[in-house]
């Protein structure tokens, strides 16, 4: 196995981080990185905020459910998708509000988080992706200063690990990789599975949490849903066609 397959299976989420700083050479490469990622029809539809400021730091970490790395960690990145500089290049012939252009918009941001992460981590770094910037849409775009037709898809906290956590399996090849046609769910494939998972959390958290995969993901889907966001999504442009 290669050095770069290593890293790749070898990914962890990293929440705690040391005060070394990240230099502006590593981050400059983790950007590049960023940015050589493939992109659909070359339009490169997304935009990438460094949040430096301790102060916006503090509220960003409030809007995120109060992740206390949204504001500590050395470096936070808020990945956006961005047709906003697409509408402003283009002539009469762009047309704002389309489903598809917003789907563009969204795997352009997580191609390119994608890269940054392993950029990252080829470096030494750790990191997160935080879902959470989203709990909030539009207080972050308003404090962001996110124009029409760009919205936040999500953070991202970069830094050099203070922690070694385990690597958490994913599920089994057999559940989600399928040939010629889809396959439905082999339930004692899913039975093995969230027996592993429960042992990983018991061991994880010294027994405070035993949930099975399928628990969490139960309880997960329970919790707010974020119901805001079409709303949301439609009054910056998206989405409406």
């Amino acid at each position: 196995m290669n050095q770069t397959l290593e890293l790749m299976l070898s990914h962890r989420s990293i929440r705690k981080f040391t005060d070394q700083l990240v230099n502006e050479r590593e981050l400059d490469i983790i950007i590049r990185a960023a940015q050589a990622a493939a992109t659909s029809s070359f339009l490169q539809a997304y935009s990438i905020i460094d949040v430096k400021n301790p102060e916006i730091r503090a509220k960003l970490r409030t809007f995120c459910g109060d992740q206390e790395y949204v504001e500590k960690s050395p470096i936070f990145l808020v990945f956006c998708g961005d047709t906003h500089r697409i509408k402003n290049v283009c002539d009469s012939s762009y047309e704002s509000g389309w489903t598809e252009t917003f789907i563009i918009a969204t795997v352009d941001a997580a191609i390119a988080g994608q890269n940054a992460m392993l950029a990252a981590e080829s470096l030494g770094l750790g990191g997160v992706y935080i879902g959470g910037i989203r709990n909030h849409a539009q207080e972050v775009s308003d404090l962001l200063k996110l124009p029409e037709e760009v919205y936040p898809v999500f953070g991202m906290c970069l830094g050099y690990p203070a922690q070694d956590p385990e690597v958490k399996e994913r599920l089994p090849k057999e559940i989600v990789y399928h040939v010629d046609h889809y396959t439905e769910l082999d339930e004692a494939t899913l039975e093995a599975y969230d027996t592993h998972i429960s042992d990983y959390y018991i061991k994880r958290t010294k027994g405070k949490i035993k949930d099975t995969w399928s628990e969490a993901v139960s309880k997960k889907f329970k919790q707010e849903k974020r119901e805001h966001m079409l709303k949301f999504l439609q009054d910056r442009g998206f989405i409406k066609k």
